[in-house]
């Protein structure tokens, strides 16, 4: 028998791991069956969509000073114009230097590499950007940047912004007018920080709620997204008929992510569409619709695909419809690195996607060479100088409607340094408005709510007093983790609405996390759900709540054999299967991601002092609640639809609905893709051991395992809790490998395109002798550096970016090995997680490893 280690080593002597790979070659001329080159092979018919005219018509004057300065510009200058940096990878000096046009702070990017960036570094980098812009000693021509910001539930990068509900949410509330409001109250904040464009709102129809962006959609329902597209569109930019579109106290916004992102296979981020095109036009494009009739000016394409081609290459939809039929005069923008994942392209190089009609590539890192290979695209002809043209008009366009020709630095625009804005009384008004609007009773057995605020009131839950996890993903960090209640100083939790409101009403609040009390309450309130996750750490393979670190089903039914009264107040992105905690429950919320106004949950379900609503319950369902875990696709109208509860269902306080016993369904197992460790192997990941001479690979069982007692040994220990962790010692008598494996084939590729780093905790107890290599795949890494300033005994995190083993040789895409580590001296240390972590500011590569890990005999 081959066994697995040797073959694995084998193949990293075959791959010759050294410095140094090729990146993809770009296809001169684009095949058709890979990117729609015209309307005729795009199988795209134009004519049967939405036949729109812009409601910004072209102003003449414009078009003509767009001309004048055209004239003016040599090819590099306009190929800077449609090149986007991120923050941490672009300068000012290099704006200055390049002339680029625009720059972006991705999820969880702050100025100058803080954690947590105060208004004054906000303004002061905005100022520095758009000075370089304007500096024109070195020659050029001044046209200011343009910055683009994720305020997809409100300014949600900066500290004390009003964080509103997530997209979920508010399609429950079913009030475009609330949308209008919250869109206005955003522009102010990003206005504040000197930002001028919003990259909002997210138009996705999700109908596979398995997705881990499903929390960014309104509904399953296009006629809801339709409904509420213009209205936000217009809160951000203003009415196009107002005197203040644009400017004042609004931004530019993008509608995104065109097209069909909500409608992958499996709910997969990035993946593909197989619908028809007439379920892409009348499901996914009708928010597109009535943003482009409200006067967007911007439009963001999808990472995904539609019938296995990426949408930044498909001209036919591009150009042809969105540009062509849909009458869209504004600037088509891509996402982070969308076009590398074109056929034929690479983040550095990509012709195929402004040839589909793409104007601005959205290149965090890569931006230097994407902007030097575009420029000799455009004088080899390979890009039609015609359109390079069009993208670069449609761009000067957008900045001379929004005036930033004429208002100034950033700091001196309108709002600008102003700290009043940031989490205003009346924006937070907004949100807890919001938050209370967008609640769903599910049940209300026995009338439990509203609770009568008089007496003892118990608040249990991790979710209680927990304003990052009720805020969700997109919020200070890309994923939304690793946030304290102190980093809201404008927000309030649910405990702290609850405590508030029965205080008010001369009853006894609570607080105990993990449940336990000395004196019975009246009533208990669990705060459960979710933990924050963004973009494709979200995905999940099914739509069960529940694991083996949630304890809330037990706490209900303890209250429940107690005789107390339980509210269960569920914090989620996406409908799931939580029947057995809804069994358990008197009355069951679903509170969604409420943003930090959690006083707007405490506003509906306490009463006052006689026990009467304060606020009653509006919220509907703008998605199907599942009846089992395994109903991925579920939306009102499929031919065999059966939720638990459908589309539209929510009770109010009038409602005298008893919820009886529901049937419970066992649910699937899950396979993880972002945490492979986490005080033991994640199922289905393996934890295994391989030495030389023999490279045969030993599994560690539960109790460990001594794998030929003189080369390697793990070991059972504890970090927080009993066993949680693997003590690995190498004896240093042979070369040896500790690893994680899995029956199966990884592809990380969407993960790697999203600078996503593997990670883990680990404690050196002993220094090594020898060089420490790490594998992702058959990509491997030198270690020992950053080994070497890791203190002895002190536990940290350690993690290397992903991009950093594709470069060291890894097929990222094919893998079933997503973390080796190995080393021929001896060596110590204890792991207790290995998982993907969210990108980080300033992280350099480790050198790929020049001579082979080890040597088989």
């Amino acid at each position: 028998m081959v066994l697995f280690a040797r073959n694995y080593v084998a193949g990293l002597v075959a791959a010759s791991i050294l410095l140094g790979c090729s990146a993809p070659t770009e296809t001169e001329s684009n095949s058709k069956n890979e990117v729609d080159v015209g309307q005729g092979s795009s199988g795209i018919h134009a004519e049967t969509w939405p036949k729109l005219t812009a409601p910004v018509a072209l102003d003449e004057q414009i078009e003509n000073r767009v001309t004048a300065l055209m004239a003016r510009m040599s090819i590099a200058e306009k190929v800077a114009q449609t090149i986007q940096g991120e923050l941490r990878y672009m300068t000012p000096e290099d704006v200055r230097k390049y002339r680029i046009g625009s720059v972006l702070n991705g999820g969880g990017s702050q100025p100058y590499g803080k954690k947590i960036a105060e208004l004054e570094d906000w303004l002061r980098l905005a100022d520095a950007y758009y000075e370089a812009s304007m500096d024109t000693a070195a020659g050029g021509i001044a046209i200011p940047i343009l910055w683009g910001t994720d305020a997809v539930h409100g300014h949600n990068n900066l500290r004390g912004a009003t964080i509103f509900p997530h997209n979920i949410g508010l399609g429950a509330a079913r009030n475009p007018e609330l949308i209008r409001q919250i869109g206005a109250s955003t522009a102010r904040e990003v206005r504040a920080t000197g930002q001028g464009w919003s990259f909002a709102p997210t138009l996705a129809v999700v109908r596979d709620d398995r997705w881990g962006r499903t929390y960014e959609s309104y509904s399953e329902d296009p006629v809801v997204v339709q409904q509420y597209a213009g209205a936000m569109v217009e809160g951000i930019q203003g009415a196009v008929t107002d005197e203040d579109f644009l400017g004042g106290q609004h931004v530019i916004s993008s509608a995104k992510h065109f097209l069909g992102d909500g409608g992958t296979e499996g709910g997969v981020d990035q993946g593909d569409s197989q619908a028809s095109e007439a379920e892409l036009r009348d499901i996914h494009n009708a928010g597109y619709v009535s943003a482009l009739n409200a006067g967007v000016q911007t439009v963001m394409v999808s990472f995904s695909g539609w019938d296995g081609r990426k949408m930044h290459g498909r001209k036919g939809l591009i150009q042809d419809v969105l540009k062509g039929q849909m009458g869209f005069n504004g600037f088509v923008v891509g996402d982070w690195n969308g076009h590398g994942q074109v056929a034929g392209c690479s983040n550095e190089k990509c012709a195929a996607s402004m040839n589909a009609g793409l104007d601005m590539f959205m290149a965090p890192e890569d931006w230097k060479a994407l902007y030097h290979n575009t420029i000799n695209q455009v004088n080899s002809g390979i890009i039609p100088l015609t359109r390079l043209d069009d993208a670069v008009r449609r761009i000067l366009r957008v900045k001379i409607l929004a005036g930033l020709f004429e208002i100034g630095k950033p700091s001196t625009r309108p709002l600008a340094a102003d700290a009043s804005v940031i989490g205003h009384a009346d924006h937070r008004a907004v949100a807890r408005q919001a938050a209370a609007e967008s609640l769903v009773l599910l049940k209300n057995n026995g009338g439990v709510l509203p609770i009568k605020a008089t007496g003892r009131v118990l608040v249990v839950g991790d979710g209680a007093d927990n304003i990052g996890k009720q805020a969700g993903g997109w919020t200070l960090s890309w994923q939304g983790s690793g946030n304290k209640n102190s980093d809201f100083p404008n927000g309030d939790s649910i405990w702290a609405g609850i405590k508030e409101a029965v205080n008010a009403a001369g009853g006894t609040p609570v607080l105990s996390v993990d449940g336990s009390f000395a004196e019975k309450p009246d009533v208990a309130v669990v705060v459960f759900g979710e933990d924050p996750y963004a973009e494709f750490q979200g995905d999940r393979e099914h739509l069960a709540y529940g694991n083996d670190k949630n304890n809330e089903i037990e706490l209900l039914k303890l209250y429940q054999a107690q005789g107390i009264p339980v509210v269960a107040v569920f914090i989620s992105g996406r409908p799931m299967y939580a029947t057995p905690e809804i069994n358990a429950a008197d009355a069951f919320v679903a509170a969604w991601l409420p943003g930090t106004e959690g006083k707007g949950i405490a506003d509906v379900i306490i009463g006052d002092k006689v026990g009467n609503p304060r606020l009653d319950f509006k919220g509907k369902l703008s998605f199907s609640w599942p009846k089992r875990a395994d109903q991925g696709p579920l939306n009102v109208g499929d031919e065999h639809y059966d939720p638990l509860f459908a589309f539209g269902y929510g009770l109010d306080y009038g409602s005298v609905i008893k919820v009886a016993v529901l049937e419970e369904f066992e649910p699937p197992s899950d396979t993880s893709k972002s945490v492979f460790f986490e005080n033991g192997p994640v199922a289905p990941y393996k934890l295994k051991v391989s030495a030389a001479p023999d490279w045969s690979d030993e599994l560690v069982g539960n109790g460990g395992i001594l794998k030929v007692e003189d080369r390697i040994q793990v070991a059972l220990t504890d970090r927080n809790v009993q066993e949680d962790s693997r003590r690995v010692t190498f004896t240093g008598k042979e070369a040896a490998a500790v690893y994680l494996h899995i029956f199966d084939v990884l592809d990380l590729s969407r993960e790697a395109n999203g600078d996503m780093q593997m990670g883990m905790s680990i404690r050196v107890d002993e220094a090594p002798s020898k060089p420490v290599y790490m594998s992702v795949g058959k990509g491997t890494i030198d270690l020992s550096a950053k080994i070497a300033a890791v203190e002895i005994g002190k536990w940290v995190d350690l993690s290397i970016p992903l991009k950093c083993f594709v470069a060291a040789g890894a097929d990222i895409s094919t893998i079933d090995t997503p973390w080796f580590l190995a080393t021929a001296g001896s060596f110590k240390f204890t792991f207790n997680t290995v998982q993907l972590m969210p990108p980080a500011s300033g992280l350099k590569c480790p050198l790929p490893a020049r001579q082979m890990v080890f040597e088989i005999k």
